[in-house]
């Protein structure tokens, strides 16, 4: 090759990689106590503040959060625990609990636990990401809101795998918590045409609903009474300093419910949010269900 053209090539070789993006620097847990998951840029982004509540204000899953902090200490110290689904209504503060045990988890044991979300469309990016995990010195539990599959939908099987049953395994530094307003994660007429197609109804039916066995913990949480309801209020109104007397307060708790259609710990914290405006107090950013 001359002289010329050699140059020529390295002058091109030199602008092809001030064009390149610089590689992505290598994820790591260890800077903050909560993260998203990016699988298009195969990176975790800090959050450095969770949206969440503290434990005491969640009333009416007085078990689950028994069962949900205790497996989740056990977790955070390193030891033996269970992947987890919170499944049932809708706002009766099933990733709100799972925000507030990891939170209660860094509080017996600083440092100790990492909270990773990952979002519904990404799951099937979700061996990418333990790959990430695998071998990190930190506990690492990630939290995907809103677990579905719908009709035509593969990826359950990816799932499947991943928790129990792949060839690598789920890390020992891992669990993975998730929620749905699906017992089974899928629809109920999904289940039955596949029952209804198959040869073996039975077999179809064990793959569609074998994928919340991979949960060691099942926890339920179902639509309030008006007690609980109120103790909802209550609370909020009390951490919040809202200075309304009981009665009034149980009044247009009421009349919120009522035109909401539902009464639930999401409709009690819209509740809430609308009385501190209307009474000109701020509540404490990153507080919420």
């Amino acid at each position: 090759m001359d002289q010329p053209t050699h140059d020529l090539l390295a002058r091109i070789a030199d602008a092809l990689d001030r064009l390149a993006p610089p590689p992505p620097p290598p994820a790591e847990v260890s800077a903050h106590d909560a993260y998203v998951w990016h699988p298009e840029r195969a990176a975790l982004e800090p959050v450095d503040q969770v949206s969440r509540v503290p434990i005491g204000l969640l009333q009416g899953v007085e078990r689950q959060k028994d069962i949900l902090t205790e497996n989740t200490l056990r977790f955070a110290r390193g030891l033996p625990a269970n992947n987890a689904m919170l499944w049932g209504a809708r706002g009766m503060g099933k990733s709100s609990l799972v925000k507030a045990a990891h939170a209660a988890a860094n509080r017996a044991f600083p440092g100790s636990l990492a909270l990773i979300e990952i979002h519904r469309e990404d799951i099937a990016t979700l061996p990418a990401l333990l790959d990430i995990l695998r071998g990190q010195p930190r506990q690492c539990l990630i939290l995907c809101d809103d677990l579905s599959f719908e009709r035509e939908d593969a990826d359950y099987k990816a799932l499947k795998s991943v928790l129990d049953g792949g060839i690598k395994g789920r890390p020992d530094n891992v669990l993975f918590y998730a929620t749905s307003n699906r017992r089974h994660l899928m629809p109920r007429d999904m289940i039955e045409n596949e029952r209804s197609t198959a040869i073996h109804a039975s077999e179809a039916t064990e793959e569609k609903v074998s994928l919340s066995d991979r949960f060691g913990i099942w926890l339920g949480f179902h639509n309030c009474d008006q007690q609980t309801f109120f103790a909802m209020i209550e609370g909020y109104a009390k951490a919040f300093a809202l200075d309304v007397d009981a009665e009034t307060l149980h009044a247009e708790a009421v009349e919120w419910s009522v035109t909401r259609g539902a009464r639930s710990g999401r409709v009690a914290w819209q509740f809430i949010c609308d009385l501190a405006g209307r009474l000109g107090r701020r509540i404490e950013a990153g507080a919420a269900p």
